[in-house]
């Protein structure tokens, strides 16, 4: 938009250095014919550039890398009970007592208020040997939830390029049927002329100007129509990729289709690709370690214990010592084995295998699910390109039988009605061919998506 600006100014500039070689008058329609031409330029949205932008600013997106983020955090060896574990600690304390002592020899002391202080501070470390290998599995389980966080945003994104394309050649679709309508509309323009002209010279009767008149009503109302619901679907679109809602653009309306071999390659390795199967699988695994890791209750806990600490007491009269200071350093090693939690454990392993043999069952029924989806896409891919092809020969002769019915009408051998369902007929044959095009592409999209492929092709 900045660049249609400058050429704007250009424009003004260069004009204005021609003033004194034109009429003033003259250099007004020009600059002004000029400028609109170069300000109806609008801006072109490819489908590369809507992919990057749906990449970068889709909101479903960007919640799922945040959680592919969050996953990436949980893996790390900040969680997962590798590292030792260091507190500090201390403390102080001061008590103020009444007390009386009676000695070995008989003698008594009384001090009223005494004061005893006591002050400590400690640094203790601790770390655990082995766990029954709970540590083990739990961090191959969290680094398998990355890789399904992974996968979990693949499947977004996916669903998000599905999305945007839907919307894509909609607006693609709806550019080229405002096209053919004002083609249309030209066509019944110019018969429109030709009749006035025809009935001032009383070649033909009122009615066929008439005809053309509500003719050309109808392709005006229907042209208006199919660019308001084109600004409708760019807005749309603006939304998929998180633009300004009311920016305009042209996209690309060239559609290429992947060749059959590659097609067939692609379905042959499904199985390998699909993001379904590949979820299904993430979770076997990590149902798998859940298991695994449901098993250390059985075994014993190791750990080591250490300290480095500091102590200082201040004692009144009543003691035998006035204060007393200690530092030092301690070590040990420990071993819990849990013989019996209440059964907690036995539950939590049993339910942890019926866990594991659900996602089994799942992936089995998922597999089915994928094998049906990926034969009803294929079949529906080619049905709907098989209508492409023979809309496209549709086209073809409904637009020879258009320029026959224009020829013959001019030499007034049919009628403007005749001419007119010619006129309907390629209209809806161009219309239709738009349609079917782009309905074959978005279910060649569907089935690259169910063998996993998607990602990985040009569009």
């Amino acid at each position: 938009m900045n660049k249609t600006k400058g050429y704007s100014m250009f424009i003004f500039l260069f004009a204005l250095r021609l003033q004194q070689f034109i009429g003033a008058k003259t250099l007004f329609v020009s600059l002004v014919l000029i400028c609109t031409l170069v300000n109806a330029q609008e801006e072109f949205l490819s489908k590369e550039e809507a992919v990057k932008l749906t990449l970068e600013n889709n909101l479903g997106i960007k919640i799922a890398e945040n959680n592919k983020e969050i996953a990436k955090n949980n893996k790390s060896a900040l969680n997962t009970g590798y590292l030792p574990t260091l507190t500090a600690t201390g403390s102080g304390s001061l008590d103020i007592n009444d007390q009386e002592a009676t000695f070995q020899d008989g003698s008594v002391r009384e001090v009223d208020g005494a004061e005893t202080k006591r002050y400590s501070a400690a640094l203790n470390l601790g770390y655990t040997l082995f766990d029954g290998l709970g540590r083990w599995y739990n961090l191959k389980r969290l680094k398998e939830e990355y890789n399904l966080s992974d996968l979990q945003a693949r499947q977004t994104i996916e669903n998000s390029i599905i999305q945007l394309f839907t919307v894509y050649f909609e607006v693609a679709r709806i550019t080229e049927n405002v096209g053919v309508l004002t083609e249309t509309k030209a066509n019944t323009q110019d018969r429109l002329k030709r009749a006035e002209y025809s009935f001032e010279y009383g070649q033909v009767n009122k009615l066929e100007v008439l005809n053309a008149q509500v003719d050309l009503v109808n392709d005006s109302i229907n042209l208006m129509n199919e660019k308001q619901l084109l600004a409708n679907t760019l807005r749309d679109l603006n939304i998929v990729v998180n633009q300004d809602m009311e920016r305009t653009f042209n996209v690309d309306t060239t559609v290429t289709f992947v060749s059959p071999l590659d097609l067939e390659t692609y379905v042959k390795e499904a199985e390998v690709n699909n993001i379904r199967l590949l979820l299904a699988n993430s979770n076997i695994s990590i149902s798998d370690y859940n298991l695994k890791a449901s098993r250390s209750v059985y075994l014993p806990t190791v750990g080591l214990t250490g300290s480095y600490g500091w102590n200082e007491g201040n004692f009144p009269a009543t003691n035998f010592l006035a204060s007393n200071t200690s530092t030092g350093v301690s070590a040990g090693i420990n071993l819990t084995w849990n013989l019996f939690d209440g059964g907690s454990g036995i539950t939590n392993n049993k339910n942890a295998k019926l866990a594991l043999e659900n996602q089994e069952v799942q992936k089995e029924q998922v597999l089915l699910e994928v094998k049906r989806d990926i034969a009803n896409a294929k079949g529906d891919y080619e049905n709907r390109l098989k209508v492409y092809r023979l809309q496209e020969q549709n086209v073809i002769t409904a637009t020879n039988n258009f320029d026959r019915s224009s020829e013959r009408y001019k030499l007034g051998q049919i009628t403007s009605v005749e001419l007119r369902q010619a006129q309907i007929n390629l209209l809806n044959a161009q219309t239709s061919k738009n349609l079917a095009k782009y309905n074959a592409k978005l279910a060649e999209l569907q089935l690259l998506q169910l063998t996993g492929q998607l990602l990985n092709i040009q569009y």
